[in-house]
């Protein structure tokens, strides 16, 4: 009997989550840092010898990496996935307001009709066949979502044999300045804790990945106010700590947070803030069965093990 997977669930209010989800798949266009990211993690490409056929973009909208990935793999079939309903909702709304005005055969089934499974749900796994990208592209993903495990385990499912797995997140070096302030007000925290570089390696190797290479960059980010600094982070997400204060914040608080924001400034008279930026690279080898008494082999695995022999021979 296999053994139960084990739980990597943040401490993350999953009600607050959906609703800063649905909140960000409206906006107009991705956060700003989300296609700055995008833009240095398509300065790593290179590092990847082999040109694939298909590339799936996860979370592609807010993820703002569409138009690099169309750049660098010109030949390639750049599939743009998205788990939330609401964008997808959204995409659905533009092609037919689009294809209404415009006579002519009906469109191609596009990426946004693919369903989720069971009931419509922001962090439930798409329906994407098994091993259907050589390279899985997450941008600014990992961190909006309370099981990072769970979702590499998908990565994994949806990524063929040697497929490679490159993503982005948010490392606990971020808005440490911020989490400072908050507590010396006694408040509580400003946002929930992200996870550390080295756990997520830890979390890849168990969600069946090799070869796992882990790093980080620091970005630092100025405002010319503390008031402009709070509407880039709004853009960014919002606190999902269910250890957050309750109930609703007033005006008055926002603009004295707003004000001890102000003291953040430097010598320039700017406000700023830093973000740990971590990135991620493993790719999915053969499958290795766990060996014992008695192994029970899926025959789809078999016939996977039997082609990588014969093409590694």
């Amino acid at each position: 009997m296999a053994a139960p997977e084990r739980s990597t669930a943040r401490p993350i209010d999953a009600v607050a989550l959906a609703q800063v989800r649905r909140r960000l798949q409206r906006a107009p266009q991705a956060p700003w840092l989300h296609g700055e990211v995008a833009r240095r993690m398509a300065e790593r490409l290179p590092v990847i010898l082999r040109q694939p056929r298909t590339v799936l973009d996860w979370g592609a909208f807010l993820g703002a990496g569409g138009a690099l990935l169309q750049r660098a793999y010109p030949q390639a079939r750049v599939l743009a996935v998205e788990p939330d309903a609401a964008r997808r909702a959204a995409g659905a709304r533009g092609i037919r307001g689009a294809a209404s005005a415009v006579p002519g055969p009906a469109p191609a089934r596009p990426w946004w009709s693919l369903r989720l499974r069971g009931r419509a749900a922001p962090q439930s796994p798409v329906e994407i066949g098994d091993g259907q990208g050589e390279l899985l592209w997450a941008n600014m993903a990992l961190h909006a979502v309370a099981d990072p495990l769970a979702l590499m385990r998908e990565w994994h499912r949806v990524l063929a044999v040697d497929g490679f797995l490159m993503f982005s997140t948010l490392g606990p070096g971020s808005l440490q300045a911020l989490s400072a302030l908050y507590a010396a007000q006694g408040w509580p925290a400003p946002y929930a804790p992200f996870v550390d570089m080295h756990d997520l390696g830890d979390m890849l190797v168990e969600a069946g990945f090799a070869d796992p290479v882990m790093d980080q960059e620091t970005v630092t980010l100025t405002w010319a106010s503390g008031m402009a600094l709070l509407a880039e982070l709004r853009a960014l997400g919002g606190n999902v700590d269910p250890r957050r204060a309750p109930g609703l914040r007033t005006p008055r608080w926002r603009q004295r947070l707003a004000a001890l924001c102000d003291g953040l400034a430097g010598a320039d008279g700017r406000v700023a803030l830093q973000f740990e930026i971590v990135y991620g690279h493993a790719f999915r080898p053969l499958p290795r069965p766990r060996l014992a008494a008695e192994t029970a082999v899926p025959l789809a695995d078999l016939r996977t093990m039997a082609r990588g022999g014969r093409r590694h021979a």
